[in-house]
């Protein structure tokens, strides 16, 4: 695979690696952007490892709460500029009420809004607004109590960011600070327990390759990884994680304090890990001289 101009720049730009070990990276790596991320942190060289989260899309976050029931839907479009249009504003707020009556997009998409199928609705708009548009993801949470909370809010319940938070006892205000800290702070799961498997074993292996470059014996590696995974739990999951209001608290103790347990969260973020095209510039720039 070609390593572009452009490559090298995106990886620079997601690890703060200089030029040369970026490009280094993506030679050894045949091109593959995250195989190059782990590569750079197993030498020492990334700064940051920036892998998800990317927002390459525009569009809306909505969230909607019915008792005991939380609904986020994503509807992306072009432009930011349509996510701010009243028109669509409107359309993502009615998709996301018919979401409460379903259980995954792809039911969503078929569902009746107003005597058409969701998708139906979105196919109309997008001959009136004239940008494509699409419904890419919804999630549901359920609990005793159910908050809602968007960051970033285009209109009322709605946004770049939504998250749902479930609790059982605790008030609406807790679950508030819960769901602005879930905001910011992007938690991978729940607990240790929620967390994917395969996430932690590839995160042990770039540890264990980053404690075998210091040249470290077996024995001690061992010990250090056993620390490192920890620390790596603990500020990946939201019940270990400091709380942004209380720093001096994880979640699930400020939690207590407030006669509370968090059983479950969504957060939704728009255009996240969606990555469009991007052409190498110096190639864009000789094409637009030849034109």
């Amino acid at each position: 695979m070609a390593i572009t101009a452009a490559l090298v720049k995106e990886l620079r730009d997601s690890t703060g690696a200089g030029m040369m070990d970026a490009k280094k990276a993506l030679t050894e790596t045949n091109g593959d952007m995250e195989a190059a991320v782990d590569w750079l942190r197993t030498k020492g060289l990334a700064k940051a490892a920036k892998k998800s989260g990317r927002t390459a899309a525009e569009g809306l976050v909505a969230v909607v709460v019915d008792g005991g029931k939380g609904v986020a839907v994503e509807v992306n479009s072009e432009t930011d500029f349509v996510g701010k249009n009243a028109e669509f504003q409107e359309m993502v707020g009615g998709i996301a009420k018919v979401a409460l009556g379903v259980a995954d997009v792809e039911a969503l998409k078929a569902a009746d809004m107003g005597g058409k199928t969701v998708e139906a609705v979105i196919t109309a708009k997008i001959a009136t607004i004239g940008e494509n548009m699409s419904v890419r993801r919804m999630a549901a949470l359920e609990g005793e109590t159910v908050i809602s909370y968007v960051h970033n809010a285009a209109t009322a319940g709605m946004g770049k960011i939504g998250v749902l938070v479930a609790l059982t006892g605790g008030n609406e205000a807790f679950g508030k600070q819960v769901a602005m800290h879930i905001a910011a702070v992007n938690p991978a799961a729940l607990s240790e327990a929620d967390m994917d498997a395969s996430v932690v074993e590839k995160e042990k292996q770039v540890q264990m390759d980053i404690a075998r470059e210091s040249g470290k014996p077996e024995a001690v590696i061992e010990k250090m990884i056993v620390g490192r995974m920890k620390k790596f739990v603990a500020e990946s999951t939201l019940l270990n994680q400091q709380f942004v209001v209380n720093p001096d608290l994880t979640v699930e103790a400020a939690a207590k304090e407030a006669g509370a347990t968090i059983t479950g969260f969504v957060r939704l973020e728009v255009g996240e890990g969606i990555e469009v095209e991007k052409e190498d510039f110096a190639a864009e720039v000789a094409k637009a001289a030849q034109g």
